[in-house]
């Protein structure tokens, strides 16, 4: 009975996840079907999905230390859909922009890239995400092998930087800097649990006791 019920409730994990992913873009599109997202909707769309993007950075960052910490290796299978919500958020954020302050007009888009930074660098984080998003199939990791696959999908690191520092540079305009910090701080505890296990694993190992290493 209890074995039926673990099934049961790992059967029913995934589905779940993947409606709870959904909720903020559901609250959103609701949000701006029955205007409420105050006095610049279009503002509120475009800030709202990105803020949801760095926030599923950070999320998919965090499933490996809590599936170490927590002695939990079936956290792992739920990287990948995290990954992929990360990009979608990181699609309608773009979107957003592209519509609402651009009217989709891709040569003025074009020139707002070159011309702005803090814009050239979203832009490059997607770009890069969007790499990610591609070969995040099982078909993928095949074609290019693991170890490829493996240094290909280290960019999360390089993107998180860029989310923050992209985000950093919004929140700059109307001098707003609480949120920037927490996300620096979460990213920065994130990316240090990570070196310090790099770290540990290049340590060299002790001698199991009773054992006496020999000099050559």
């Amino acid at each position: 009975m209890i074995s039926r019920q673990r099934l049961l409730l790992h059967s029913a994990a995934k589905p779940l996840l993947f409606v709870l992913c959904l909720l903020p873009f559901a609250w959103l599109f609701y949000g701006a079907l029955n205007d409420q997202l105050g006095a610049n909707p279009a503002e509120a769309l475009i800030r709202a999905t990105g803020d949801w993007t760095l926030r599923f950075i950070c999320i998919v960052l965090a499933v490996t230390p809590l599936r170490v910490i927590s002695n939990t290796p079936a956290l792992a299978r739920f990287r990948r859909m995290l990954g992929l919500f990360a990009y979608f958020y990181v699609v309608t954020h773009l979107l957003s922009y592209s519509w609402f302050d651009m009217g989709f007009d891709v040569p003025d888009i074009t020139k707002d890239i070159a011309k702005r930074p803090f814009i050239l660098v979203g832009f490059t984080a997607f770009v890069l995400l969007t790499s990610l998003a591609a070969t995040s199939f099982n078909a993928a990791i095949k074609a290019m092998g693991a170890r490829r696959w493996q240094w290909l999908h280290k960019l999360v690191y390089l993107i998180a930087g860029l989310g923050l520092l992209h985000f950093f540079w919004m929140r700059a305009a109307k001098n707003n800097f609480a949120e920037v910090f927490v996300y620096a701080a979460i990213i920065a505890l994130l990316l240090g649990w990570r070196v310090q296990q790099s770290l540990k694993k290049k340590r060299p190992q002790p001698l199991p006791s009773g054992r006496i290493k020999l000099s050559s």
